[in-house]
């Protein structure tokens, strides 16, 4: 919890923020009268404070004419990316979406550059939060710059030595994918997904799982049938039970999601072995996971099938001893 002063300063962050303190100042031709004492508190160390300071210089972005944008905003962002202290940089990591759209063409390469700067910074708390700001900046960078700037530091973070780091860049991927063709995702994309569902760290691992769906949405299926379907695979038999869990909490939406022309049989050659493993399964919460989706798979696979392949599935959960996994079904 906040101490009496952190709070103090946690809402004042949040009033400098407001429309209505905007207006009080003059509005949109005087709204960079707020951003000094934004500034100070996107560096205090109290974390949500620096958030809440962020959020707030991000609405008063909004209400900049455009040439306060590039006049006031933007030398705020390099200041605070060029800070000397690991706080001023994380925040800055949060404000480049604000001005990016506004500036002219050189300022935007110049927020590139900073930008990729901060991705290779020495502080792991600085290149976590680029890469979790990295989605929402890729969508308003054009396609040219996406693919010549953002996706090599995007690669980047995905190999870090932080799997902090990894697991946010998984979720960045997914805003990537949805820009991108099917050819650059084949060729940028799909070569992470396949390398961070492998990843060494279960915490990397399990967030790929997690997001599994959305990654499925973003890239297509096409590319799930010829690449993802033998990811998602591979982390039904994960070697740790919480990843195994995600994977089997995702098992009915990805299985619904899958090509129509292979989806009866990708499921019979690739889930279905993983679920007879997983009905077994040592670990509860994965039995359980499990219970709370599998007769999701009855619509698709139809009702000879069911009866062929899910129905001795379904009968042996119910034998289970486990009541929470009598409560799933």
């Amino acid at each position: 919890s906040l101490d009496d002063e952190d709070e103090v300063l946690w809402a004042l962050a949040e009033q400098l923020g407001l429309e209505d303190f905007i207006a009080l100042v003059g509005g949109p031709e005087h709204a960079q009268s707020l951003l000094a004492p934004l500034e100070g508190l996107a560096q205090v160390e109290e974390t949500v404070v620096r958030e809440k300071a962020v959020e707030s210089l991000r609405e008063v972005a909004k209400a900049h004419i455009p040439a306060h944008v590039e006049q006031y905003f933007v030398p705020l962002i390099q200041r605070l990316a060029s800070g000397e202290w690991f706080t001023s940089r994380t925040s800055a990591c949060g404000l480049f979406v604000a001005a990016y759209p506004s500036v002219s063409a050189e300022l935007k390469a110049e927020l590139r550059a900073s930008f990729r700067k901060l991705c290779g910074d020495e502080t792991p708390m600085v290149r976590r939060a680029a890469a979790s700001k990295m989605g929402e900046l890729a969508k308003v960078i054009s396609i040219e710059f996406l693919k010549e700037d953002v996706i090599p530091m995007f690669q980047s973070l995905a190999q870090d030595e932080q799997d902090s780091v990894r697991l946010l860049a998984v979720e960045a991927s997914t805003s990537i994918a949805k820009i991108l063709s099917e050819k650059d995702n084949e060729s940028l994309i799909i070569p992470i997904l396949r390398t961070t569902s492998s990843d060494k760290s279960w915490r990397v691992r399990y967030m790929v799982a997690d997001k599994f769906i959305e990654l499925q949405e973003a890239v297509g299926q096409e590319l799930t049938k010829t690449h993802l379907l033998v990811s998602f695979a591979s982390l039904l038999r994960d070697p740790e039970a919480e990843v195994r869990a995600a994977a089997a909490n995702r098992l009915k939406g990805f299985c619904e999601a899958l090509p129509n022309d292979v989806k009866v049989e990708a499921i019979l050659q690739h889930i279905l072995p993983c679920v007879q493993a997983l009905v077994a399964d040592p670990n509860q919460h994965v039995k359980s996971a499990l219970a709370s989706v599998i007769m999701g798979l009855s619509p698709i696979l139809g009702k000879e099938k069911t009866v062929e392949h899910l129905l001795p599935l379904f009968l042996a959960q119910l034998k289970d001893d486990v009541s929470s996994l009598l409560n799933e079904i």
